[in-house]
């Protein structure tokens, strides 16, 4: 996981709900770092530099299109 790099930051846990279920079909290796903490006391969120998106090196560009291809859309937007 040393390797992983931040590709996305959000601020809330209810942002990456869909993400999750996306990332998961495509069988993507991932991790949102403090999502835990980020739930428990949402309010830290900023303090912990939020809710950051870690991906593989080999999949950054394919998580990319799929980030750019949900801002795209204007019925599901990651705020």
């Amino acid at each position: 996981m040393k390797d992983f790099r931040t590709i996305a930051v959000f601020n809330y846990t209810h942002e990456i709900v869909v993400l999750k279920h996306i990332l998961d079909q495509e069988e993507i290796q991932y991790y949102f770092e403090n999502e835990t903490m980020s739930s428990i006391a949402p309010f830290y969120s900023n303090a912990l530099g939020g809710i950051k998106l870690k991906v593989h090196p080999n999949d950054f560009e394919t998580v990319q299109s799929i980030l750019d291809e949900l801002k795209d859309k204007n019925d599901l937007k990651i705020v």
